[in-house]
């Protein structure tokens, strides 16, 4: 899938690609043309990619092949063990968790997951869980309290599913209690805006120590589409919502609700998965290094103030 602005941009990376496995096949002579080929795509991506609008931003927040939760998971942390199940009703497949290595330091990593196939997509239920994996969040981050364990969230999801399977087995509940778990760990926690950040299901992974988004991410209250159904009436108006929600990282840094971005490589993700893992993995050990100076009752109250400071504001 490429999108309208980025078509030009695609031509170039094909000609890039193209040169590549011809410099790669031994014809050493494309060398000169493939590194102009690299300027040339690099210029152009800071070119398109520095006047993006915020309606822009959300379709490359949910582009088809930028990396998910599961590809972060594989190309971040070591030895990833999945665990499964609420001990309730049962396992929800949109949300990923387990035991890994962050470098040489044992974390738990809990993800929303989108899947890539169709196949996938039906499995992970695009993304969106059900109280029973909220349910299963919760109980992996109480294990990660129960044994010292850093936790860290990756949060992609248009939205917790609204069905009413879901509601009628404690969708809200299960969004409140894991606000209340994740805001009271007394481990470092870190949470990252790695595609959607949407409504509740997304802010129940949201609590913690430190707050990050990728740079084309976006996190909302209400999806664009929904907010002009309700305020316009005209699923054409997705522009002004995008752009009246501040849903982008650069907008959600300067209101205070998120405490850091993450550059993504030539201008978006999708472009080089390793490159964006390897980008995002230098900035959560930086995180990491700092939680880990304080103490459990501290990681709370700076939690707790972080997050009780969110709105507020003084009239002159």
């Amino acid at each position: 899938m490429v999108l309208d602005f980025e078509r030009e941009l695609q031509e170039i990376y094909q000609k890039v690609e193209q040169l590549k496995r011809l410099y790669s096949l031994g014809d050493k002579e494309r060398e000169k043309e493939l590194r102009k080929a690299q300027r040339e795509f690099l210029k152009k991506s800071k070119e398109i990619y520095s006047k993006l609008d915020p309606w822009e931003r959300v379709l490359l927040a949910r582009h088809p092949q930028r990396p998910h939760a599961v590809d972060y998971i594989n190309l971040i942390f070591k030895n990833f063990i999945e665990l499964h199940g609420d001990r309730c009703f049962g396992d929800d497949k949109s949300i990923v968790a387990g035991f890994a290595y962050f470098d040489t330091f044992p974390v738990v990593v809990i993800g929303q997951e989108k899947g890539r196939t169709t196949k996938e997509k039906m499995e992970r239920n695009f993304g969106m869980p059900h109280p029973e994996g909220y349910r299963k969040a919760i109980r992996i981050a109480k294990l990660a309290e129960k044994y010292g364990m850093p936790v860290i969230t990756l949060i992609d999801t248009p939205g917790a599913y609204p069905g009413i399977g879901a509601e009628e087995r404690g969708q809200s509940e299960a969004i409140a209690q894991s606000l209340y778990t994740f805001g009271y760990l007394k481990v470092p926690s870190i949470a990252v805006v790695i595609g959607e950040g949407g409504s509740g299901g997304a802010l129940a992974l949201g609590v913690a120590n430190r707050v990050l988004m990728l740079e084309n991410a976006v996190y909302s209250v209400i999806s664009p589409e929904g907010c002009a159904a309700i305020l316009w009436k005209d699923q054409g108006k997705v522009k002004e919502a995008s752009k009246a929600l501040k849903l982008t990282a650069q907008d959600l840094l300067r209101l205070g609700v998120i405490d850091a971005i993450v550059p993504e490589p030539l201008g978006s993700a999708h472009w080089d998965h390793k490159r964006s893992a390897r980008v995002l993995k230098y900035v959560l050990r930086k995180c990491l290094r700092e939680l880990l100076q304080m103490k459990p009752e501290e990681l709370v109250q700076e939690r707790i103030r972080k997050f009780e400071k969110m709105g507020v504001f003084v009239e002159l």
